[in-house]
């Protein structure tokens, strides 16, 4: 990701051996009747959707929740109602339901970002001491690419991102790392939502759709002056198709008569990104 080059405003000795008795056979509980006693079935029937939105990880219709919930449709027309309009919930323009941030938001204490944030600090720095390039941390967050944490190359000339600002996914090396691990109709879905997309004609489109099967082949992007002149940025995936958190991890660098040649980094920067992936548990 090109950006400005200034700030801007995560033993016991073993037991005699017997001949084993089998356990007298246990009668049979309904499953109803292992649940608890003062179950509130409103309750119940709201929690039973965001588990399983959660566990598809796609947007599902009303009628397809009912059928997979094993309920009426108009069973669940207010209880979605309900949801939505308290952010837990975002109906997609195909009328699937799909999960807001509302709960990373309430649980963002023991958020996934916090264990990367965790696993991934002590690895940028040995990453930018070796490389002597500003490198940063980059998700996706509300249709954005959100920089999670930025370390600083030691040299007094550098490039530098401040941690929390967002940026375009289209005009990025980052985001463009992030759009290209997206399920096809997940990254049409938001691309249709960006004006930076939006405003390229129908042929700038199909190459940058091409572009992305490129960088999801490769495994890595690169641009030089994307942002501004002289801007030259490397990003790699953290995480993997698999993961539900994906991560981007961008050496960014200013480009002088002499360099740098950000791809003699490459090889370091991917085993760093699957460092931070291993530790955090996302690859």
């Amino acid at each position: 990701m090109s950006e400005r080059t200034t700030r801007h405003p995560l033993h016991l000795a073993a037991p005699m051996k017997r001949t084993p008795v089998p356990d007298p056979p246990q009668p049979s509980v309904p499953e109803d009747e292992r649940r608890p006693k003062y179950s509130v079935p409103a309750v119940e029937k709201a929690l039973d959707v965001l588990e399983h939105l959660s566990e598809q990880a796609v947007p599902l219709t009303q009628a397809q929740l009912a059928r997979a919930l094993g309920r009426e449709p108009s069973e669940l027309f207010r209880m979605l109602s309900c949801l939505e309009s308290r952010g837990y919930l975002r109906r997609e323009p195909s009328g699937g339901y799909v999960l807001t941030l509302k709960l990373f938001e309430l649980s963002r204490t023991h958020s996934p970002h916090e264990q990367l944030l965790h696993a991934a600090a002590p690895l940028m720095r040995d990453l930018v001491e070796r490389v002597r390039e500003s490198c940063h941390l980059c998700v996706l967050h509300r249709d954005q690419v959100l920089v999670l944490t930025q370390v600083d190359s030691p040299t007094p000339i550098r490039l530098s991102v401040e941690a929390g600002s967002l940026h375009s996914p289209v005009n990025t090396v980052s985001g463009q790392v992030l759009l290209a691990h997206l399920p096809p109709a997940e990254r049409d879905d938001l691309l249709s939502r960006q004006g930076d997309f939006l405003r390229l004609s129908v042929s700038e489109r199909e190459a940058f759709i091409e572009r992305l099967a490129r960088v999801r082949e490769e495994g890595w992007a690169y641009a030089e002056g994307a942002r501004f002149v002289g801007g030259l940025d490397l990003g790699v995936l953290v995480g993997s198709d698999r993961s539900r958190t994906r991560a981007v991890l961008t050496v960014a660098a200013l480009k002088t008569p002499t360099g740098p040649d950000l791809f003699t980094l490459l090889p370091r920067l991917r085993q760093c990104a699957g460092d931070i992936a291993r530790i955090a548990g996302i690859y």
